[in-house]
This record gives structure tokens, C-alpha cells and sequence, in this order.
């Protein structure tokens, strides 16, 4: 895109050159044929189409001495045809630069002076960004009677129109989409100035398939935070058609399908096929609870969705786990992690076996008390007392086989229960598998549920020992909670789970464990637990990808 911008003086004072005058007074007659782009059903959206107000569906018509076809302003740009009027009653035309000899967009507004300085001013301010997603502005005037701004003509549509004639579009090309708005918003917010107008009507797709975001609006009630969230509009509106009015503002456009709660209804739940870490990203945007983040991250985001889309590997990444999906990309991230888990492996040995080592001389007495024992003993016995468990020495614990039926994930109401069935590589013995939880904005999972965590069921009460736990990265932070009976795996019977439970483990005191091998205990030697819950609160940052999350790798439960 070529943007040249430069504050247009008004006509009694243009700098334009006598001999561009004479071009333009000769225009009418020599400047060359044009054809308006069309789409089925009239002519496409350029500009000027922003949000919309119950009070701007109405709003005033341009009157004052119609423009007409043929008319030159600024002795420069010829009006070639009417377009469209926008939702402020603003004209859009298209015309042609006679000087530059190309096409432009001119949005037209009436009266112009005081009234239409906000217009001027945003204009002004957006042709100081050059950026290919941004429309390009040339030129802002102010003839008092009426105001213009001259801008660059896109030969497409908006994604409004496209969404009007194709309906929802695919998961790829709504991240395409959203990826260039989220890239210019990130150059805009760089200068330090806000869009103000993110939108299906202001985001036009050229012919040639580029993304540009036009018309900027910006007021003082505007942010960069509600510039960030329209972006999550904006992947809401390609996936299902429609536009959340209540969380981002009024408009034309059908409002999102809500739930009982007032709530917009996940894209998942609208239409089948969108992948669960697109209906995430989307959902966080749009959840004021949740803390926006800056422009740039989104754009990192939706970068990496978008690799992965070109890649074909957009429908097998998963929930927030495009780089953990097989091939090329992901096998830097993937070294990585194995490397840290080689060498927390060193430390937990190191670690465990001070820590028998010490039981060892407390029970040195019992000459069958080792360091080495749990590996030894029969990992199936039971404690001798199979009443309750006495409070006399137990001897050393043993590892407790799990097995994939005695495990399942619990995700309170709020979750979307897309890990239902993962549990059971939490309990396979193989390393290289794990439990992938999902990739939040926040570390607290958003803000959107207190956790998430593993329901381990055994088949009768035992005593118990300690709980140990495999991530592939420190600064998790996991507490231990046990309970009477399994409610059911159900979405209330999770929420009766966390709320019920009780901590044996203090996740947020000051000695909370937070490394990747993490050691749980807090269990009474005077009773039995047949349900246990390791349940995660707050995840780390992801080192390889924008966003918080982790992999749980193995969980051991040790017993008597």
C-alpha cells in the first residue's frame, strides 16, 4: 500500500500548485474511465461503516447542495460515484485522485467546521500510521460547509457483507482476519493513540485478499483495551454471525444467542467445527472479568494460529496446543521441555531420596526400613489393619497402581470440559504423554474458574502417604483435597467437588511447592481416603508461546 498523508489545508489556502489546478480544471474531460466494484446485491462497503447507535439507524442525510458525479474537490479529487451513506449519515463516494491519477474513497460530512473536527482529527492522526492493514488517508479538508476525508479505495468487501452473503466463515480464514486487525491495532497503540472503531463494517477484505482496518473514531470514552476486545468481536462475529452488543457496543448487526444467564453463547455452541482454543481466546476477549491483554500478544496469538492453519495443522492443534501438535514446528518447544525434564528428574531423585533417606534413620530401628524399600515391597500390599488406620508406625510407603478407570479430570462449571478423557495419561507410565491443559491469558485460568484437577478413585479407603506430581514446567501451583464420594461426572457434580473437598494442602501459603516435580502430603495417618483430588490453581507461563499453561505428565499416589 502506498500512503502518503498530509494535512490539507482548506480550499482559500490550499498549496496545491497552479499547474496541478489546471490538471484538475481539465479532469472532468480527460480523467480516465472507472468501474464501480460490485457484489451481488449492489455496490460493496468502503468506509465509514462502523458502529452502529439505535439513534445513528436513522441518522441524518446528507442534503446541503448534493454532491454529484463529475464534481472536483480541492481541485483535486473528482467524484466519480455514490457508494453508500454510513451509519453517522456521513456520504461515501468513490472519485479519483486526477493529479495520482488512482482511485480514492472520499467520505463526505455536513456541516463541517466545529462539528466536524472529531472527523478531521481522527483522520489526521491515522495518516500518521502507515501500516499494509490500515487504509491508507491522503487527505483531510474542511470547507466549513461541508468536511471530507480522502482515503484509500479498497476493491473488496467488508467482512460484514462477507459474512452476509457466505455466512460463518472456516476457523483458518476468521483467524486470518482477526490476525491483521490485531497487527494494525498493534501498530496504532504503538504511537500511543486508539482506533475507536473495530468493527465488521471497517474491516474490508480487498480482492486480493488483504485485511485492512478503516475509519477511526476514537473519543475520549474509547481505549485501547475496548480496541482489543473488538477484536475478539470480530472472531465472534466470523464464526457465527453475529455480534455481542452488550459486551462490545450497539449495532445493526444480530446480537449474540445467550444463555439463560444473559451470557453470549460460546462459538462451539453455536456451530460445530470450531477448534476449543479458538472458542477460548474468543470468549476470554470478550469476558470484561478477564484482563485484556496488549495488541502485541493478541497478534503473537494469532500469529501462531495462523502458521498453523497454512500448515494444514489448524484442525489437529487442539485447545491451546499448536506447538505440541506433531511436525517441524513443534519439535524445538518439544526438546525443550524434554531437556527440563531430564533435568528435574535428576533433582527429584536427589531430592526423594534425601527425603527416605531421612525416614530411614528415624526408622532405623526396623531393619527392613531402607531407602530402597518402595521399590521392593509388593506394590499391591495393604496395610495389615484393615479397619482403621493406626496411629503406630506404618513403615515406609509404597507406590498405589492407578489406572486409567480410577482417574478423571475435574473442571468446575465454568469449563467447557474439552479435557473430559485425558486423565488417563496422567496415570500411563509414560512420560511423553500427558494431560494438556489449555493455554489461558491469565494464570489463574483466566479468571474464569478456580482450576482444574485429577479425581483419583480408589477402589476401597486407604491410609495414605503423599501425592507426587510430573509437570513439564515449574510454578504451577497445586493443592491436595480430598472427599467422601465422587458426585458424578457431570458439570454440577464437579462444581460439588470443589466446593466440597477439603485441603489437605495450603496452595497459597508462603511454602506453597511450586516446582515441576511436585510433592503433595497433609494426609492423616489416622484415616483412610478413598477419593482424592489434585487440583490446579494457577498455571505458569508458557516459555515457547504467548499465554499460561502446563502438561501434566504423571501423578503417583504413595500409601500404606
Amino acid at each position: 500500500m502506498s500512503a502518503c498523508a498530509r494535512g490539507h489545508p482548506a480550499p482559500n489556502t490550499t498549496d496545491i500548485a497552479s499547474n496541478t489546478r489546471d490538471i484538475a480544471r481539465n479532469a472532468k474531460d480527460s480523467a480516465p474511465d472507472t468501474e464501480v466494484c460490485t457484489t451481488e446485491g449492489g455496490l460493496v462497503t468502503q468506509v465509514g461503516e462502523g458502529h452502529e447507535t439505535a439513534a445513528d439507524e436513522g441518522g441524518p442525510v446528507l442534503t446541503f447542495g448534493e454532491p454529484t458525479a463529475g464534481e472536483i474537490l480541492a481541485e483535486r479529487y473528482q467524484l466519480e460515484q455514490h457508494v453508500n451513506d454510513d451509519s453517522a449519515g456521513r456520504q461515501v463516494w468513490r472519485g479519483i485522485d486526477v493529479v495520482l491519477r488512482r482511485p480514492v474513497a472520499v467520505v463526505l460530512r455536513h456541516p463541517g467546521g466545529d462539528s466536524a473536527a472529531e472527523m478531521l482529527q481522527a483522520a489526521v492522526a491515522a495518516s500518521r500510521v502507515l501500516h499494509p492493514n490500515l487504509v491508507g488517508v491522503y487527505d483531510a479538508i474542511d470547507e466549513q460547509e461541508r468536511a471530507y476525508v480522502v482515503r484509500e479505495w479498497v476493491d473488496g468487501e467488508s467482512l460484514r457483507d462477507l459474512v452476509a452473503a457466505e455466512g460463518p466463515l472456516d476457523p483458518a480464514r476468521a483467524v486470518a482476519i482477526a490476525h491483521s486487525v490485531a497487527d494494525a491495532l498493534a501498530a496504532v497503540h504503538a504511537t500511543g493513540m486508539i482506533h475507536g472503531n473495530v468493527h465488521p463494517g471497517t474491516t474490508l477484505i480487498g480482492d486480493d485478499g488483504r485485511v485492512v482496518l478503516a475509519d477511526a473514531r476514537a473519543d475520549a470514552a474509547d481505549s485501547t483495551e475496548a480496541d482489543v476486545r473488538a477484536v475478539g468481536g470480530l472472531l465472534y462475529f466470523a464464526l457465527t454471525g453475529h455480534w455481542p452488543h452488550a459486551e462490545l457496543s450497539a449495532s445493526a448487526l444480530p446480537d449474540a444467542t445467550r444463555d439463560t444467564s444473559g451470557s453470549p453463547a460460546a462459538p462451539r455452541q453455536v456451530r460445530a467445527g470450531v477448534p476449543a482454543y479458538l472458542d477460548d481466546l474468543t470468549m476470554d476477549l470478550l469476558d470484561r472479568r478477564v484482563a485484556a491483554p496488549a495488541a502485541e500478544a493478541i497478534t503473537a496469538e494469532l500469529s501462531r494460529l495462523d502458521a498453523a492453519a497454512e500448515d494444514e495443522e489448524f484442525e489437529d492443534v487442539g485447545p491451546l496446543r499448536f506447538t505440541q501438535a506433531g511436525g517441524a514446528p513443534s519439535e524445538p518447544g518439544r526438546s525443550t521441555r524434554k531437556i527440563l525434564l531430564g533435568v528435574g528428574a535428576l533433582v527429584v531423585i536427589a531430592v526423594i531420596g534425601l527425603i527416605f533417606g531421612i525416614q530411614a534413620i528415624n526408622d532405623s530401628s526396623k531393619p527392613d526400613a531402607t531407602p530402597s524399600t518402595p521399590a521392593q515391597v509388593d506394590p499391591g500390599g495393604q496395610p495389615g489393619d484393615a479397619g482403621t488406620a493406626s496411629s503406630a508406625p506404618l513403615g515406609n510407603p509404597v507406590k498405589i497402581p492407578l489406572t486409567a478407570d480410577m482417574v478423571r479430570i475435574v473442571d468446575p462449571p465454568q469449563g467447557d470440559r474439552n479435557d473430559e478423557g485425558e486423565s488417563k495419561f496422567v496415570v500411563d507410565g509414560d512420560p511423553d504423554t500427558s494431560w494438556k491443559l489449555s493455554y489461558y491469558l491469565q494464570p489463574n485460568f483466566g479468571g474464569r474458574k478456580e482450576g482444574m484437577g485429577v479425581l483419583i478413585h480408589l477402589p476401597q479407603p486407604r491410609a495414605l502417604s503423599e501425592v507426587r506430581v510430573s509437570l513439564s514446567a515449574p510454578g504451577a501451583v497445586i493443592d491436595l483435597r480430598v472427599g467422601d464420594k465422587d458426585p458424578g461426572n457431570s458439570r454440577d457434580g464437579d462444581k460439588a467437588i470443589v466446593s466440597s473437598y477439603t485441603k489437605l494442602s495450603d496452595a497459597d501459603g508462603a511454602d506453597a511447592n511450586t516446582g515441576d516435580k511436585q510433592i503433595l502430603n497433609g494426609f492423616d495417618p489416622d484415616t483412610k481416603y478413598q477419593y482424592v483430588l489434585v487440583f490446579l490453581t494457577k498455571l505458569p507461563r508458557n516459555e515457547d508461546t504467548p499465554g499460561y499453561q502446563v502438561n501434566v505428565n504423571e501423578i503417583e499416589l504413595y500409601g500404606y
